[in-house]
This record gives structure tokens, sequence and C-alpha cells, in this order.
């Protein structure tokens, strides 16, 4: 297999999840956007780990790393979007850039 047909879906995934974080106004779908991100890094490093064929495999131990911390990150991330929720009653991110009380 080439490293090349990795890298290429990869790299739409990555275009996919820029496009989202920088297009929507929804959190949840930012959020989402950033996990799609995270997920073309993992595609990048499990293929590039094939392919260097490394003993250690370096690239899967890493990519765990990465979907822990997206879990991590998908857990604060949903309970600071309830938070929010709880008190302004919106999660659309146009009406969250202020910081003060509505």
């Amino acid at each position: 297999m080439h490293v090349v047909y990795p890298a290429v879906v990869a790299a739409l995934l990555f275009s996919i999840g820029v496009y989202g974080v920088l297009a929507r106004r929804n959190t949840i779908l930012v959020l989402m956007s950033v996990e799609l991100m995270l997920n073309a890094v993992n595609l990048n490093l499990i293929a590039f780990d094939v392919w260097l064929r490394d003993a250690l495999h370096s690239g899967q131990v890493l990519t765990l790393f990465v979907i822990v911390i997206a879990a991590a990150e998908v857990g604060i991330g949903l309970a600071i979007v309830l938070a929010v929720f709880r008190t302004r009653r919106a999660i659309e991110l146009d009406r969250l850039r202020d910081l003060g009380e509505p």
C-alpha cells in the first residue's frame, strides 16, 4: 500500500475539519470538527508507522494518546457547553462573544 492514499484522505479530513471550525456557528459542530481533525492526525500517524515499519510502533502508541486526549476534550467541552446553555439558553458562538452576563 502506498502512503499517498491515507495521506490524501487525512488531508481531506483535516481540511473538512478546519472548514467546520471556521464556518460553523454551533458549538457542538465545532467540537465535532475538532474531533475530525484529530482523526486525520491519527490516520497519518498509523499510515506513517506502517510505511516506516517502526519496530516500536511509535505511531500507534501516539495514536492511543491522541484518542485519550480527544475523549477528555469531548467530556470537558460538553460539560462547558452544558454549563453555558444552562446560564444563557444558547450555544451559538456568535451569541457567546461577550463574557459578561446577558
